[in-house]
């Protein structure tokens, strides 16, 4: 129990860390940044269970005002902003992926938990492109639009997810609880 407490609470604060690393901001105000990557780390390594859980602490230490989102955003106002969306979909994405890398055992860890890291950023994209639309008063195919200029950081985020879960199993088989 306290493994599991302690672990939560450490991805929690991966999530915030990979904040600290600069953002590249794109013109229509959402940031490129490395948080959805220990969103998917969450899941990869956690399981879908615990992962999510860990994601719903870092959520709800920023909405209590803390500044870990990337530029020091926090609060509740990041929810009405045009990243949003995408902020909302942090647990659903830990989850899918979480369940992605826990139920798809034949093919090797490195690659379920990539493509696991690959879903998990569509769900992203699918509540963020949402809420763009909502909030940028853009189309759904515009917000789509813009969204594509995530599609190549999010595809070296989906790899390096899968090579690091990999690795880190083959390091420590009984850290990777999502093949536990």
């Amino acid at each position: 129990m306290e493994r599991n407490i302690a672990l939560i609470a450490l991805f929690a604060a991966l999530i915030a860390a990979l904040g600290i690393i600069p953002a590249v901001m794109l013109p229509f105000g959402v940031p490129i940044t490395a948080q959805s990557l220990g969103v998917m780390l969450c899941g990869t390594v956690l399981g879908a269970r615990r992962g999510t859980l860990a994601v719903l602490l870092f959520m709800l230490l920023v909405c209590l005002g803390l500044p870990l989102l990337s530029g020091g955003k926090g609060g509740l106002g990041v929810i009405v902003g045009p990243t949003g969306g995408f902020f909302l979909a942090f647990p659903l994405a830990a989850l899918v992926a979480g369940l992605i890398t826990e139920r798809w055992r034949a093919a090797p860890l490195a690659l379920s938990a990539g493509v696991a890291a690959a879903t998990g950023g569509v769900v992203l994209y699918i509540f963020g492109i949402i809420g763009m639309a909502l909030v940028l008063d853009k189309t759904v195919a515009q917000a789509t639009l813009l969204v594509t200029a995530f599609i190549p950081g999010d595809a070296i985020k989906a790899v390096i997810a899968g090579l690091a879960t990999s690795a880190l199993y083959r390091a420590r088989p009984r850290a990777v609880l999502s093949r536990a």
